[in-house]
């Protein structure tokens, strides 16, 4: 009988001993195991620590696309990870929850690199001047915890609560160390087993233990972050562990609430959204068999409509199909064992004490293609408390199955004041289509959920639904529901690290953030800013522009340009009372002029205006005043290549415009702002290409030369790359695009990157494994002929400038796009014979 393995200290193990069985929660069939026993804990912690810095030491972007590429991996596994998925009582629309929804968290908080600087630690907040001057000033960064996360997972989700969790800690910069729970923990296993052949983690990234480690807090250290999904009970014991305390262990519980949604008083039978809120509540009662954390468990109702809720309810799920999760047409599959089945049943049998069982029992039932009595199989029940504020078993006694309980208000105050009952739920929603209600709702019981989702017929079609935690929001809540939060967006992937503050000077504290400091130290440089490319640009990197003279002329030509006729740029006569004592000059025409100064006029790196922020005027400026800029680089934030774009970056550059006829010091200084620019990447793979070096390389090749990769002599090669240029220069085109049109655009983006082609790639011109027949009687004679070919090349495009001609592979190309192609293509052949 197969074992469910464990993934630790770089390898795949399994425990040795007595085994737990683990069955196919619909069919009974006994077909895992579950045996940690023997691993050593300790060791697997300590060889994520010890592998810490493979993912703190790299930068935010390249974890941000380290996560990309593993989603997109794993897209192309989901099939796979759907078989396994229906043993534990999931349809495909359940698994699509936690499959595809884990690899959406991929994919979520990939791009919140993007939010992050180019670098391992992360710059928060804005500077703080501790002194008069701003000569002693503080900032705060954050870094990367050098130990690992633990993660101990619920059952119900064994990809999503996995992949929502290490998400966020690899984009920390931090390890993960992932415990599933033992029902499910094949399907984790099966998950990690794609994600460890796919090599794009790097060692010591993920480790999982398949099962329960009873002593695995026993081992954490100050560096660690535990986090725990599961029941309350369970999760308050965890975090009274000695060893927490001792070390002081972040410790964050996301546990089972008893979530509740709102009917609102004007959402009458025969509204939309009196029919949105039956459909959510049978959503949540019958999606993963009701097994989710954010389930809605208490359906709180105006008390004149809780017979036509019950009565739509009844109608409503009446129509959901049960059997086994493999069928297209079952709509709900089965919880996840027997054992968890019983104690469905004996949550219910409490709360039924004081409540009523209006929907629903505990007998066999028929199934699409199941079997009753080998399956978890168990049908929705609805439940009716009519004195929920007398009877306390339904506010903290949770079922966790597909199991609700309704219950009436009389006032919104009411149903306020029953959803915080509950001591503390991760989601509470409210379906009405009065905005007020909506708004009193929410400010009122805030205090008492994680999340609010109010639902009225415009946002219904876009909804994410009352129980669906989204990555870049907050997950988790107050009280009963665990205190902490997971996800979040940019604030979750704090969590994982340490917060610093660091004081110095501006120029001390510029070279350890990487972000310019006011009143930092200058950088000269050789040549403008804007004449060097993205790397080679430093914070502090600085231009003292010379000096203008603003006139009343440009004031005037300004406002009539842009039609700003702002009373105190046009009429000196309304002046008085103002804070103005002259014709002023527009905030913009400073910052306009200001541009004017220090832009740099020569075509070069700097490819574009990217944006324009922190914008501040200062103090008015008159006619007749002059000024003179610094510009400083501020930070640089790293940029993706994507479209027809060379690859490039973002510089921010910092802006600060000075009156040159001021002579006190402080009061120089009359605007800021901050200036963003697209500066192109240095291209350094690639040897540019002219008809010199052409001959230079070709002159090294013999007739014997052997290549690296493939099948061609050195004349081949040759021909080849005339071959190309002919088809260039329009003399060949009797032949079809190979490439799907709806694809052509992302090919022709990677002619703009610095991505070299890749070995044994075939030209779909070229014959089929052989040779093409050679043209030229020689070497000598082919170097000739593809030397004589560039030159007609360039002279066909020089004298048809707007021409596009075909290509087999990248489709219709213009003259800019061919030399971008010939560059690699030429440099991949040259590789070939060893010519680089």
């Amino acid at each position: 009988m197969k074992t469910t393995q464990s993934y630790i200290n770089g390898k795949w193990t399994q425990g040795q001993g007595e085994s737990q069985p683990i069955f196919d929660a619909a069919t009974g069939e006994h077909f895992t195991n579950i045996n940690i026993d023997g691993l050593d804990i300790p060791e697997a912690l300590a060889f994520g620590r010890k592998h810490n810095k493979n993912l703190s030491q790299m930068t935010f972007q390249e974890r941000g696309l380290m996560l990309k590429k593993l989603a997109y991996y794993l897209q192309k596994k989901r099939k796979d990870l759907y078989e396994v998925s229906y043993k534990t009582g999931a349809t495909k629309r359940d698994s699509w929850f936690d499959i595809d929804g884990g690899i959406g968290n991929l994919f979520a908080n990939a791009s919140l690199r993007k939010l992050f600087p180019n670098s391992p630690y992360d710059v928060e907040g804005d500077p703080i001047d501790l002194s008069r001057g701003g000569r002693f000033m503080a900032h705060h960064i954050l870094v990367p915890k050098e130990g690992v996360a633990v993660h101990i997972n619920a059952f119900n989700f064994p990809v999503w609560g996995m992949l929502e969790k290490c998400a966020v800690n690899w984009m920390a910069g931090v390890p993960a160390v992932v415990l599933p729970a033992p029902q499910s923990a094949y399907l984790t296993e099966a998950a990690v087993k794609y994600i460890i052949a796919s090599g794009i983690l790097p060692e010591g990234a993920l480790q999982l233990i398949s099962g329960t480690a009873k002593n695995i807090l026993d081992s954490v250290l100050s560096q660690d972050i535990v986090t725990f999904t599961g029941s309350a009970s369970t999760g308050k014991q965890l975090k009274n562990h000695p060893q927490l305390i001792k070390e002081s262990v972040p410790f964050t519980m996301e546990a089972d609430s008893l979530n509740a949604s709102i009917l609102g008083q004007d959402a009458k039978p025969g509204t939309p959204e009196f029919d949105l809120f039956i459909k959510e509540i049978r959503n949540e009662m019958t999606v993963k068999c009701g097994q989710k954390c954010t389930a809605i468990r208490r359906i709180i109702v105006p008390e004149d409509l809780l017979e036509d809720v019950q009565i739509a309810l009844g109608q409503a799920l009446n129509k959901v199909t049960i059997g086994n999760p493999r069928e297209k047409d079952v709509r709900m599959g089965c919880l996840v064992d027997k054992k968890q089945l019983e104690n469905v049943k004996s949550q219910v049998k409490k709360i039924t004490k004081t409540a009523d069982m209006v929907y629903g029992d505990f007998e066999s039932m028929e199934l699409l293609n199941a079997d009753y009595d080998k399956g978890a199989f168990i049908k929705p029940i609805v439940l009716r408390e009519n004195e929920p504020f007398k009877n306390e078993a339904v506010h903290i006694t949770e079922a966790f199955g597909p199991v609700s309980t309704l219950m009436p208000y009389k006032s919104l105050d009411e149903a306020v004041e029953l959803s915080k009952k509950g001591k503390g739920s991760l989601v509470s929603s409210i379906f009405t289509n009065d905005d007020k209600i909506a708004s009193a709702y929410t400010i009122q019981a805030a205090s008492h959920h994680g999340r609010i989702l109010a639902i009225n017929r415009e946002s219904a079609k876009q909804s994410t639904g009352h129980g669906s935690p989204l990555p870049n929001l907050v997950h988790g809540g107050p009280g009963r529901a665990g205190g902490g939060e997971e996800m979040g967006g940019k604030r979750g992937i704090k969590h994982f690290m340490q917060r610093c503050a660091i004081q110095g000077s501006p120029t001390t504290l510029t070279e350890i953030t990487g972000i310019y400091q006011p009143k930092s130290a200058y950088k000269a440089t050789k040549k403008h800013p804007f004449a060097y490319h993205w790397e080679d640009i430093e914070p502090g990197m600085s231009l003292e522009t010379h000096k203008r003279t603003l006139t009343d002329t440009d004031i005037i030509n300004f406002g009539n340009l842009t039609w700003d006729h702002f009373y105190a740029h046009t009429d000196i006569t309304s002046l008085e009372g103002s804070i103005f004592e002259k014709r002023t000059a527009h905030g913009y025409f400073i910052i306009s002029a200001a541009a004017g100064l220090f832009v740099y006029p020569n075509k070069g790196p700097v490819a574009a205006n990217y944006g324009l922020e922190n914008i501040r005027f200062l103090r008015p400026l008159y006619h007749n005043d002059t000024i003179y800029v610094r510009l400083t680089c501020k930070q640089k934030v790293d940029r993706e290549h994507k479209g027809k774009e060379l690859p490039s970056g973002i510089v921010k550059w910092y802006v600060e415009v000075f009156d040159a006829e001021e002579n006190d010091p402080e009061e120089q200084l009359v605007a800021i702002a901050t200036i963003l620019t697209m500066v192109q990447k240095r291209q350094d793979v690639f040897p540019e290409i002219n008809k010199t070096n052409l001959e230079q390389k070709l002159n090294q090749l013999e007739s014997n030369s052997k290549p690296k990769w493939g099948m061609m002599t050195a004349q081949h090669m040759v021909e080849h790359l005339e071959y190309g240029l002919k088809i260039a220069k329009g003399d060949i085109q009797n032949f079809d695009i190979g490439t799907p049109e709806e694809h052509l655009d992302k090919v022709q983006e990677t002619l703009y990157n610095y991505e070299k082609m890749p070995k044994n790639y075939k030209m779909p011109l070229m014959k089929e494994n052989e040779l093409e027949d050679l043209r030229h009687d020689n070497l000598a004679i082919a170097i000739k002929a593809f030397l004589k070919t560039y030159d007609e090349f360039h002279h066909f495009f020089k004298d048809n400038p707007e021409v596009t001609t075909k290509n087999a592979v990248f489709g219709m190309l213009n003259y800019f796009e061919w030399k971008l192609l010939n560059r690699k293509h030429f440099y991949h052949h040259f590789d070939q014979f060893d010519l680089i």
